[in-house]
């Protein structure tokens, strides 16, 4: 049963890692493309289209400074009554940000990129999380790391049959940001600290049974109904919740099927509330079943470092608002460039694409107090995100 759960826990590692090469396989630092990201304003309707399918719509520096000052004039205009966002390509609506181009550029010291890439991202997730208006992401397909930050702040969040959704980072060395510490621990009953340390996929339905979703509508009507909210005249929250409360209970996909995590539910609410990682770990040792095994022995195989920051950002996130929680992953990603394990993790995943990641310190006990509460101070003034 052992090896058998051994042999599980590697190919779902495997998986995570294939995603998170594909994320990365045309990234550009700058983009040059022009049509990289399409904003229109539709009547009283902001438009927002990632128009990069070959690289599954990854979000880059240069399309979040087309995004953001554009979803600031929306939201500034009292003519405008909502905000839509959705991809292109059928696969994906956004399979993360640009990491490959971030930590290539925190080789040298000083460079701008990882500072600006990550500050922008931050300041634009809090922009979608703040809006006057309704802010909807139609979720079609692949949704990870810089996509959840696109989507999950925003008032609704339509997934469908095709929707994958992961907070893989810890697998690269990095943690699960874009307000990941906001939003996770609010999931309930530890999912979102599970989803976070495991990088465990949700798909379909189940996205929107976690709360990562508010709707789940059919792949095959997700134009429909972008089209019949566009038909909306002058349309409020409650306007834009009836629309999709509609198409959501139309829908019969997976419609009385348990979520996937049903019958692991208790034992992810005790083993992973544990105040360290190194507790968890304990706890699914103690606890012992094949569920448990292949849960630590997944986790086996992710940074340390990337563990034990992800663990205290959640538990602090779950104490702060969205703009404290940013300002705090901010002074965390910056921690993760300073560090090795995020350029490994990349390196083995991405660059050399071994899956063989050499993580330093190696262990969690070599992971220090000292260390862990690094990622976590303060940064001088002037470098701090300010929101």
């Amino acid at each position: 049963m052992l090896q058998r759960t051994l042999q599980r826990s590697s190919f779902r590692a495997r998986v995570i890692l294939r995603h998170l090469s594909m994320t990365t396989a045309t990234y550009s630092t700058a983009g040059t493309i022009d049509d990289e990201v399409l904003l229109e304003t539709i009547d009283t309707t902001g438009v927002i289209t990632l128009n990069r399918p070959k690289a599954l719509n990854s979000l880059n520096l240069s399309m979040i400074r087309k995004i953001y000052p554009q979803l600031q004039k929306w939201n500034e205009d009292p003519a405008m009554r909502m905000v839509i966002i959705k991809g292109t390509g059928g696969k994906a609506f956004c399979a993360g940000g640009d990491v490959l181009a971030v930590t290539e550029a925190g080789k040298t010291p000083d460079h701008p990129l990882p500072k600006a890439f990550f500050k922008e991202e931050y300041m634009l997730n809090y922009k979608i999380g703040t809006l006057r208006i309704p802010y909807v992401a139609l979720i079609d397909g692949i949704t990870m790391g810089g996509g959840v930050g696109l989507s999950v702040h925003g008032l609704f969040r339509v997934a469908t049959e095709k929707t994958l959704f992961a907070m893989p980072e810890t697998a690269i060395g990095l943690f699960p940001d874009v307000g990941g510490g906001y939003f996770l621990p609010r999931l309930g009953n530890q999912l979102g600290t599970y989803l976070a340390l495991t990088g465990f996929r949700l798909k379909s339905r189940d996205v929107q049974k976690a709360g990562v979703a508010t709707h789940f509508v059919e792949s095959s009507r997700i134009e429909e109904l972008y089209k019949s909210l566009l038909s909306l005249s002058c349309p409020g929250p409650q306007d834009v919740s009836q629309v999709l409360n509609h198409y959501h209970e139309q829908n019969p996909i997976e419609k009385d099927k348990d979520f996937i995590l049903q019958t692991h539910i208790d034992k992810i609410k005790n083993t992973f509330s544990g105040a360290t990682v190194e507790e968890i770990f304990q706890n699914l040792e103690r606890d012992g079943s094949e569920w448990a095994l292949k849960q630590l022995e997944t986790m086996k195989k992710m940074s340390p470092t990337s563990m034990k920051v992800t663990l205290h950002q959640l538990r602090e996130g779950a104490k702060l608002n969205l703009k404290d929680t940013l300002i705090m992953e901010y002074r965390i990603s910056q921690g993760c460039v300073r560090g090795k394990d995020f350029r490994e993790g990349v390196r083995a995943v991405l660059v050399d694409r071994d899956n063989t990641p050499s993580w330093d310190p190696p262990t969690l006990e070599g992971v220090t107090k000292e260390v862990l509460m690094s990622y976590f101070a303060p940064l001088p003034v002037d470098r701090e995100l300010k929101l």
